[in-house]
């Protein structure tokens, strides 16, 4: 790491720290040559992807959106803002896993669908009422049916 004071090559880490949640290395670092002490942060690069709406257009993903839609799916169920968070942290690290740069609406919509059921059966059926678009009362006890 260059000194941003005498632009010497070769510093000192003099201390390092984890921070946001282990996400992210603070290290205290030393010039040799100038004495100058400084900060820097090494941190995991963002995951960005995009999403591909039905209709064709693509989006940037945003986790808020995403959040919301989960949250409304599981009002008044015993699911805590901790447990979504960790359920879009798996799909958000399944996708990152698999490289995927721009993700269909249907495919990021199943994914939550699966992680859902195992959580909570109910919030699932909430959430498939709204993502596969139930017309009818029947489509319901379809869903239900196919759960069994």
């Amino acid at each position: 790491m260059k000194c941003p004071q005498c632009a010497h090559e070769d510093t000192k880490v003099l201390e390092s720290r984890l921070s946001l949640e282990g996400r992210s290395v603070r290290r205290r670092r030393s010039c040799p040559q100038c004495a100058y002490r400084f900060t820097t942060y090494e941190k995991e690069e963002e995951f960005v992807f995009h999403v591909q709406k039905k209709d064709g257009r693509i989006e940037p993903y945003q986790r808020a959106k995403l959040n919301r839609s989960i949250e409304v799916a599981c009002q008044k169920r015993p699911i805590t803002p901790d447990d979504i968070d960790s359920l879009i942290m798996k799909i958000e690290r399944r996708l990152q896993d698999e490289g995927t740069r721009t993700v269909s609406s249907q495919a990021l919509g199943s994914l939550v669908l699966a992680h859902l059921n195992d959580l909570d059966k109910v919030a699932y059926v909430r959430f498939a009422s709204v993502y596969k678009e139930f017309k009818d009362p029947q489509e319901f006890v379809n869903e239900l049916q196919s759960m069994s």
